[in-house]
């Protein structure tokens, strides 16, 4: 999703009366030109497809951890709220590849690199996050990696 794609969307949530949405976009709309900045193109520079959906990815792992933070915390009115805004990021982002494929994948890459036990996870990790960059979690696919070598 592009920057204007996310205005037009903020507009819509705005004629709506949908206030979490429009407060979601907006703090989008803010990473996005900070990444922007942070990037030396300034706040008005263009991201790529690619470097958006890694500010989008982020957004929505940092809701993740403040999520369980929170119940761990005993704050579920907190969680709650985080929750409802980690629908909305996810509603934005593409749609992640199932555990299975990616596990399938993972024995594959595992195999065509010859891996067969712990120490090269982390080789396979790498290649795995190359190949499957905006299509899964990072986290998902570092739990399989672990799996794959019980």
């Amino acid at each position: 999703m592009t920057k204007e794609e996310l205005k037009e969307a903020m507009k819509d949530a705005m004629k709506k009366k949908e206030p979490v949405k429009l407060n979601v976009i907006r703090g989008l709309l803010a990473a996005i030109t900070n990444e922007a900045i942070s990037k030396g193109r300034g706040p008005e520079g263009a991201l790529s497809e690619e470097e958006t959906m890694t500010v989008l990815a982020r957004a929505a792992r940092q809701r993740r951890d403040s999520i369980e933070q929170f119940e761990k915390g005993g704050r579920p009115e907190l969680a709650a709220s985080e929750k409802e805004e980690l629908l909305i990021i996810e509603r934005i982002l593409p749609a992640q590849m199932p555990r299975e494929e990616i596990e399938k994948i993972a024995r594959a890459k595992a195999a065509e690199l010859g891996i067969s036990d712990k120490t090269g996870s982390g080789k396979l990790m790498s290649a795995l996050m190359k190949d499957l960059k905006g299509k899964a979690d990072g986290a998902v696919v570092k739990e399989i990696v672990d799996s794959l070598f019980v």
